[in-house]
């Protein structure tokens, strides 16, 4: 999910506003906006329940939820946090 809403992000503040602002067309921003939005509802969800689950401090779900704030930092983060679920579970079932 976090990837999906990354490259949303990237879409929209690359290409969708530009666009908009310098091009003076409103459409394509005004379908990816929403679109990226609803997608970052659903990411807030996944994200707190793996927080939730993992019972994981609160600054990881900070940093989980500001990934979808920053270009690019979705990718990052979803790695790093994937690397860290996993060995979590493999100390769990070792």
């Amino acid at each position: 999910m976090a990837y999906i809403v990354g490259a949303m992000l990237i879409v929209l503040i690359f290409v969708a506003v530009p666009v908009k602002y310098i091009g003076g067309e409103p459409a394509l921003s005004s379908v990816v906006s929403p679109v990226h939005g609803l997608l970052y509802m659903v990411y807030l969800v996944f994200a707190f329940d793996l927080y939730r689950r993992a019972g994981w401090p609160l600054s990881r779900m900070a940093v989980m939820v500001g990934a979808g704030f920053v270009p690019f930092l979705a990718f990052y983060i979803e790695r790093k946090i994937t690397q860290e679920a996993k060995a979590a579970i493999e100390v769990d079932t070792a």
